[in-house]
């Protein structure tokens, strides 16, 4: 397993980009240019990170493919599509997306979110991205959420399933499934369950933590890992039985030092397992 984050410190080479990867210890990155990269720029990077065996682990495609207005629908399916091309040219593990979301904001709640009709659709959006690039070597995921599927495993299992193309993969991130109580102190089976089902198909994973505050009614905050309640001892080992590169990527911090803070936790808790990043 790997591990990776944003960087804060500035590059404008491949070989600059790996010496910034590599002077946090990291083995894993972030996409580091985007999809109006030209051909060789792109195939720079890709050779640098292979040679000084760095993951690609994610190309974000952030957008809302199921938006209410068909004119931003399709500008966010364009998006995926141009987000996933570069994936399969850069060598990353996976292009990463969420499904969208009925609600005025790309991301938002609504009831709308957990209709049948809305399942179909994103069905029929991830097919339409997968078929239209045809990757043979990267994957399209939908990051899971907890207010639009797949928000849990069991959901991004049958959503797999229905979507039924071999390049649509899985992007784990177990703090967006967390939406309540129960699950947030019963939050190591849903480690183990979500590793149960989608294990094989995981292509990379979203680090973070999240915290529940003790007043009414019920508020979850996200944290930074090793601040909250998520079992990172059973994140880790379960991570650890993939293949070898599959990525933990820290995310939504604020600053350089939390997320060097962040990766020390994770290490000390994976040296605690007696685990190691490559």
């Amino acid at each position: 397993m790997r591990l990776g984050a944003h960087l804060y410190k500035p590059f404008e080479s491949p070989d600059e980009w790996v010496q910034v990867v590599r002077s946090y210890g990291y083995s894993a990155a972030y996409c580091p240019v985007g999809p109006e990269a030209d051909d060789a720029t792109v195939a720079a990077y890709a050779r640098a990170a292979a040679q000084n065996d760095i993951v690609i682990a994610e190309v974000g495609a952030w957008s809302n493919p199921i938006d209410n207005d068909p004119a931003v629908a399709k500008a966010a399916i364009d998006k995926c599509k141009a987000a996933l091309d570069l994936a399969e040219r850069i060598g990353a593990r996976c292009c990463v997306n969420i499904a969208g979301s009925k609600d005025k904001q790309w991301d938002g709640p609504s009831a709308a979110n957990f209709s049948d009709e809305c399942f179909d659709q994103i069905v029929q959006t991830t097919r339409e991205i997968i078929d239209a690039v045809k990757p043979t070597h990267s994957f399209y995921t939908l990051e899971t959420m907890p207010w639009i599927f797949p928000e849990s495993p069991e959901s991004y299992l049958r959503l797999v399933q229905a979507i039924d193309r071999p390049a649509c993969a899985v992007h784990l991130d177990p703090v967006n499934m967390i939406n309540g109580v129960k699950v947030y102190f019963n939050n190591a089976e849903l480690l183990r369950e979500s590793f149960r089902l989608l294990g094989p198909r995981i292509r990379s994973c979203h680090a973070k933590d999240i915290a529940l505050e003790r007043k009414l009614t019920l508020h979850l905050n996200e944290c930074r890992p090793g601040l909250g309640g998520l079992d990172y001892g059973v994140y880790l080992r379960e991570l650890s039985k993939l293949d070898r590169d599959v990525c933990l990527m820290i995310e939504h911090l604020p600053n350089e030092e939390e997320y060097v803070a962040a990766a020390q936790h994770i290490r000390q808790v994976a040296a605690d397992n007696s685990l190691a990043f490559g």
